[in-house]
């Protein structure tokens, strides 16, 4: 089974607009509200493709238990912690050709808390999946990624880290099964900018984490497509999908659900083509992509050569 952490939900409330005058009073054109958060949304992709997996993470007050419903009636399993106190966050998107992000503090999170959190962990067992994804709250210690993974050594659990800085970083020593950092992140890891075009410099990064413990490096490249550096020495490039970007919100998330989804049907090849064929499919959409989009794009990037 595949387990998803999200340690600090939301719900996303996007507002379309025109034009924006701070001081006065707006008007949206087009509203929407959403489920968010980086894990939430990966079990919300492999629920597409057909994989199951349960969500875990925090969550408090009505728009907690809110959030808890949506995800339950789209087919995911839930493992959530209710918080004694306060409410899961809500932020504010606000669209008028350019994005504009409010994003709520969210609840504090005690550490009786955690530790229910750590014992729903415990039960993990050899063969599991954890994803790791996101930033954390921070009323959470600075380590919760380390001690995470740190309770679960021995136990044959595979490890999936989608986090940026000491999150990714500190973690590295657990040699998790899958990191994936964008170019950016990559480059902040390396020390230095890195150009998406510049395969061999992304490569050298790559297994210079691999050193460190990542045992795949999965690299998002925006409209470059993805490369990645497997643990037996593969390097394998992915040409991205033609499409018109929508939405950028969730596209990476797509794609570690594309990878974990395509790795047990094919292997590392399999994981990359439907890894970015997910991802590319959100990009295009106004919101996290259905299983009929991500067949769409998986079509035409497996017809084009890269």
């Amino acid at each position: 089974m595949i387990y998803t952490v999200t340690f600090n939900p939301a719900l996303d409330y996007l507002m379309r607009i025109q034009s924006f005058v701070p001081g006065k009073t707006n008007r949206a054109d087009a509203e929407e509200l959403q489920v968010g958060g980086k894990g939430i949304n990966v079990s919300l992709v492999l629920r597409q493709l057909g994989v199951e997996s349960v969500a875990l993470g925090f969550l408090a007050g009505y728009t907690g238990e809110l959030l808890r419903q949506w995800v339950e009636s789209l087919g995911v399993q839930t493992g959530f912690v209710t918080l004694p106190a306060g409410m899961t966050r809500v932020n504010v998107k606000l669209k008028n050709g350019v994005e504009t992000e409010i994003n709520g503090r969210g609840p504090d999170i005690p550490p009786a808390a955690l530790e229910a959190l750590f014992a729903k962990l415990d039960g993990l067992t050899e063969g599991d999946t954890l994803v790791l994804a996101g930033s954390i709250p921070a009323t959470l210690p600075p380590d919760v990624y380390e001690r995470a993974l740190a309770r679960l050594e021995g136990k044959g659990v595979r490890y999936v880290v989608d986090a940026t800085g000491p999150l990714l970083e500190n973690v590295l020593p657990f040699r998790p099964f899958l990191i994936k950092p964008n170019h950016h992140e990559l480059g902040e890891l390396a020390g230095k900018e890195l150009d998406p075009g510049d395969t061999a410099a992304l490569v050298s990064a790559a297994q210079a984490l691999q050193k460190k413990g990542a045992r795949n490096v999965l690299v998002s490249l925006a409209g470059d497509g993805a490369l990645l550096v497997a643990e037996d020495g593969q390097v394998l490039a992915q040409a991205a999908a033609h499409g018109t970007l929508r939405n950028s919100v969730g596209a990476g998330d797509s794609m570690v659900a594309g990878f974990l989804a395509g790795y047990a049907r094919g292997g590392c090849a399999e994981a990359l083509r439907l890894g970015t064929a997910a991802g590319g499919a959100t990009a295009f959409s106004p919101r996290l992509a259905t299983k009929e989009e991500i067949e769409t794009v998986y079509r035409q990037i497996t017809e084009t050569k890269g």
